[in-house]
């Protein structure tokens, strides 16, 4: 089902409210997603960057090329569509003032749950005033980049975020200002004595991952998956700086959908269940299944998860043993055994 908030944002262009850009023009579409076509007579040549790697999967099944991070500069105009994540959609706004040349379009769109409307109070704080126009439930807002966006660019692009003195992290990225409590249970109950190939599923910004390096450093290697391009790239700055010596893989994956090939003596995950579905756990479900199948027999894995999860009958389903090793008032710690 195509996001409202994509109709939104080419609403502009259909209604001739704003000129169809022609051929031989290039535009930048930053959060871009697949289920909604430009309009007829949208005839520049679109750049699409999408680090989440089931919408750029998306967009490669419509054949939209893609990349997960902005290249290039001079584009003739920038689509920015927002997500929740406030930090994300500002840094996106950033990047769009850096690579549109001076006096080009930049289009912003975006619903209430994606604060399009406190996004424009903060464009007009910044001198970056134009129009907008509300269609299918949100707003799109434009303006021309102006001739100096330094300042702009400053006080909108994302700053790197220091966590617990020793991780590094971005706004975009699941607990990004702080060690989540629950991964932080798990970390606790990393055998020491491991000895085999681990992996992180959904692993963030890698504190899980570092977490196993120091645990148990006599681990014979631990492979990264995860879904947000620019995650996976903080996680390989997290191993480099604070476990250097453990051997280290990189997999920008969408585990829902796509298969590990190697497999393992241990899985370590929080899986994700708060992308806009707070309350389904079908994601957290296909993880567990994506673990069973990528676990060597005798395999084990540690999960953690909110309380209130129903994920014990998946286990029970995908494991030959399954149970649960500890919970506090919030998080359990669960395991399963291939």
């Amino acid at each position: 089902m195509t996001r409202d908030a994509l109709k939104t944002l080419f609403h502009p262009f259909a209604t001739g409210t704003l000129a169809l850009p022609g051929a031989g023009e290039r535009y930048l579409f930053l959060g871009a997603e697949a289920g909604h076509r430009p309009p007829e007579g949208f005839a520049a040549a679109i750049d699409a960057v999408q680090p989440l790697r089931p919408l750029y999967r998306a967009l490669e099944a419509a054949r939209v090329p893609a990349q997960p991070v902005a290249g290039g500069e001079d584009y003739d105009g920038a689509l920015v569509l927002l997500n929740k994540h406030k930090g994300e959609n500002e840094n996106r706004i950033a990047e769009a003032l850096r690579r549109v040349r001076t006096g080009g379009l930049i289009v912003i769109a975006g619903g209430k749950e994606d604060g399009v409307q406190s996004l424009r109070k903060r464009l007009d704080q910044l001198g970056l005033s134009g129009d907008s126009m509300p269609k299918y439930h949100g707003l799109a807002v434009w303006f021309a980049r102006p001739e100096d966006a330094s300042a702009a660019i400053a006080k909108l692009a994302a700053k790197p975020v220091r966590v617990a003195g020793r991780f590094t992290a971005a706004p975009g990225m699941f607990s990004h200002d702080r060690i989540d409590e629950g991964s932080e249970l798990l970390a606790t109950r990393i055998p020491e004595d491991f000895r085999g190939h681990a992996a992180d599923f959904g692993a963030g910004w890698g504190y899980l991952s570092v977490m196993l390096g120091g645990r148990a450093p006599e681990a014979k290697g631990v492979d990264l998956f995860e879904a947000h391009y620019e995650a996976l790239e903080a996680a390989r700055e997290n191993m480099a700086e604070n476990c250097p010596n453990v051997p280290a893989r990189y997999y920008w994956m969408d585990l829902a959908s796509e298969t590990p090939r190697d497999h393992y003596d241990l899985i370590v995950m929080n899986p994700p269940f708060h992308e806009g579905h707070a309350a389904d756990h079908g994601l957290g479900a296909a993880m567990i299944r994506a673990a069973a199948k990528a676990l060597k027999v005798g395999g084990r894995l540690l999960m953690v998860a909110n309380r209130g999860l129903p994920y014990e009958p998946v286990l029970k389903e995908a494991f030959k043993e399954s149970g649960e090793v500890c919970r506090n008032a919030r998080f359990k710690v669960l395991w399963g055994r291939r």
